[in-house]
């Protein structure tokens, strides 16, 4: 004689709610998720307003002017910029660093060989290699005069540079470069 095989309801271990599987949830973890993404959401709006106002570079925190307390030289730069993208140091001299129509500016090495000088705006008359740097004279027949220097950091770092004129305190600053 053949046993025939008992057959039982099965059993549904799912629990329904109103006819529907009740998917199980974790309160006190969605809470820690939900935290964590008002975290991220935060940090990334805080860092969109840092670009925006010039943090990373080209903007209005990298932007910088230092200048010699008699007025004779002033140098606007951005202390923060990104590696091999185009910016000007723009060099301005006042009635007092003109001397019989010349302009004479010491500028240290590391603008040329950290920063990258790439062209200087207008041409020097004489240019003159010193002590860790280089020296130029400018034709300058009206105050105030300016020259533009033309850098493309290679770099990434700080990069600390010196300028001045005769009989001069020298400015002395520094540029942060960003990859």
């Amino acid at each position: 004689m053949t046993q025939q095989p008992s057959t039982s309801p099965v059993d549904d271990s799912v629990p329904k709610v109103g006819g529907e599987v009740a998917v199980g949830e974790n309160l006190p973890f969605q809470r820690r998720w939900w935290m964590f993404e008002r975290f991220i959401w935060g940090f990334f709006l805080v860092l969109i307003v840092c670009d925006l106002l010039g943090l990373f570079g080209q903007g209005w925190l990298a932007k910088a002017r230092a200048t010699v307390p008699d007025g004779a030289l002033r140098v606007d730069y951005e202390r923060i910029e990104r590696a091999s993208t185009p910016s000007t140091l723009t060099l301005h001299f006042g009635p007092t660093a003109i001397q019989n129509g010349r302009v004479q500016v010491y500028i240290s090495d590391s603008i040329v060989k950290g920063l990258g000088a790439q062209r200087i705006s207008p041409q020097p008359a004489i240019s003159a290699i010193g002590d860790k740097g280089i020296s130029y004279t400018f034709a300058a027949t009206h105050s105030p005069a300016e020259v533009d220097i033309q850098l493309q950091p290679s770099g990434v770092g700080p990069h600390a540079f010196r300028i001045e004129t005769p009989h001069e305190p020298p400015i002395a600053a520094s540029i942060f470069v960003m990859p």
